[in-house]
């Protein structure tokens, strides 16, 4: 993949004027940096330690019949009256020695293939929100004229390299068929790979089907290389429902990778305690992965991770916090211990686009960058602890990932960029503003922001005063302006549509 282009100009203020928003180049991050461990090779030991002993002591209650015979033919303890699947250590580690360290995610625009392991780092859209709100018309259900509406920004913004489940639910739209819309949307507005919803076989199978259609390519082409992902959650503590555990078999079955992500609030869905958390977390986890390789050895997973806090003294949860940030380090400390590339979000809980959500956002940001996440889910436009995707929250984001991404650009330490010349050609006391190594570089020197005003205070009272959210009312509302449709075959398109009317004519007569 390519590195950032970086662009030179004030770029948040040339947008406000009317001009096309300049950004970074799409790009493919990779982090340059060693990650930050949080826990040390003997606390790392005690959670994996702690971990087998969840899975072979207490172990997982599962509600699918498919499963508990896929486990007991492995070797597992299967209590069929409570549903419950004890496994030991040697089957979790058979299970990893075919898990795939990293795998390439193909979107119908092969320019825009994105690597999932290693030192990979992925922004996706957020995912899954009933709510959306901007500041011009308010908070509202969600509904499919704001979905496309996100699909649009997705594509028009360059940080963004993936799209989420649902970025926003359209409530107006049957829940049984809407899954067939997003895809859509996703696949004619966009043209990045996408996640598809896993409740139940039906719905995976419609995103591999229409994103193996989108391609030109077959189904089982596309075991090959895959194009969507799923995240398959978790009920903690320690319950894995059907209709998941359905999704995760279709989606593995034919070579699409799964996300296994425990949902892990430290005192409602764990213990108190980070350490009992990340235990707790880890076993989901690793039950989850076995399970992708009793269905399909080889088949690409992701080690998801979510762990959070909640207030204590209201039971709300809690995002953004010193503990979600030291979570999200940790988890990708576990990780790569096993080989898995890694899942977490940069998730906040602020009821509105303010300082909450600037700094909650920004400290998990850190966490999943630090801890090299491999996707980074919900980076763009999660407001209200997930419950509302914001168009304002979204702009908001987009400045925090192009931020990362010019933090994880690589330095160049060559005698050009020392500028020994420069320092020697300027007298003593004097400034380098003229000096050619200067003007050599004056429009890609430093990163310029799309949201950010750095004008003095005079001249922005004489341009309005204007605060960053008010910016970011103004730049969300330009993107869509700007906004072009990325090109597909009309044949391909039909293609989709027919799809989508036949199957939503099947669901239709389905017993519900």
């Amino acid at each position: 993949m390519g590195t950032e282009r970086r662009k030179g100009g004030r770029r948040g203020v040339s947008a406000r004027a009317g001009k096309q928003i300049a950004q970074l180049g799409w790009s493919q991050s990779r982090s340059p940096y060693a990650p930050l461990n949080v826990a040390n090779e003997e606390q790392m030991q005690a959670i994996h330690d702690t971990s087998m002993r969840i899975l072979s002591e207490a172990g997982i209650r599962v509600m699918s019949i498919q499963v508990m015979d896929l486990f007991e033919a492995a070797g597992a303890i299967v209590d069929r009256d409570t549903m419950t699947i004890r496994i030991d250590e040697t089957l979790v580690n058979e299970a990893l020695k075919t898990v795939p360290t990293h795998f390439d995610m193909v979107a119908r625009n092969p320019a825009k293939t994105i690597e999932m392991g290693g030192t990979s780092i992925n922004f996706g859209l957020v995912a899954g929100p009933p709510s959306t709100h901007d500041c011009i018309n308010g908070r509202r259900p969600g509904n499919h004229e704001d979905y496309c509406n996100f699909i649009r920004l997705a594509h028009h913004f360059n940080a963004v390299n993936i799209i989420g489940n649902q970025v926003v639910a359209p409530m107006e739209l049957p829940s049984n068929t809407r899954h067939l819309d997003t895809y859509l949307a996703n696949l004619t507005l966009s043209d990045l790979t996408f996640h598809c919803t896993a409740i139940g076989r039906g719905r995976a199978m419609d995103g591999i089907n229409m994103m193996a259609i989108s391609r030109g390519i077959t189904v089982d082409q596309m075991r090959e290389t895959p194009g969507v992902v799923t995240v398959i959650s978790v009920n903690s503590p320690r319950l894995l429902d059907e209709a998941m555990t359905d999704g995760l078999i279709a989606m593995s079955e034919h070579g699409q990778p799964v996300s296994i992500t425990p949902f892990t609030l430290m005192g409602a869905m764990t213990p108190v305690t980070l350490p009992a958390a990340m235990a707790q977390q880890n076993a989901e986890a690793l039950f989850g992965v076995v399970l992708t390789q009793l269905v399909n050895p080889g088949a690409p997973v992701l080690y998801g991770a979510f762990t959070s806090n909640v207030d204590l003294r209201s039971g709300a949860p809690a995002f953004g916090t010193p503990e979600n940030t030291k979570a999200n380090i940790i988890a990708g400390q576990l990780a790569r211990r096993y080989g898995i590339p890694y899942r977490t979000s940069n998730a906040n809980a602020s009821n509105c686009v303010d300082l909450q959500a600037a700094y909650e956002t920004m400290m998990s940001t850190w966490g999943a960058v630090l801890g090299q996440a491999n996707l980074v889910y919900h980076a763009a436009g999660w407001l209200e602890g997930g419950l509302t995707a914001s168009f304002e929250k979204f702009i908001l984001d987009v400045e925090i990932i192009q931020n990362m991404k010019e933090f994880l650009r690589p330095l160049d330490f060559s005698e050009e960029e020392l500028g020994l010349d420069a320092i020697k050609a300027v007298p003593t006391g004097g400034h380098f503003f003229g000096e050619a190594h200067t003007m050599a570089r004056y429009q890609t020197a430093f990163y310029q922001p799309i949201l950010s005003d750095w004008q003095n205070y005079e001249n922005w009272q004489k341009a309005g005063s204007k605060d960053a959210l008010t910016r970011a009312t103004e730049i969300w509302q330009q993107a869509l302006k700007d906004y072009e449709a990325p090109p597909m075959d009309e044949a391909v398109r039909e293609e989709l549509e027919a799809y989508v009317i036949t199957r939503r004519e099947q669901i239709g007569t389905q017993e519900p």
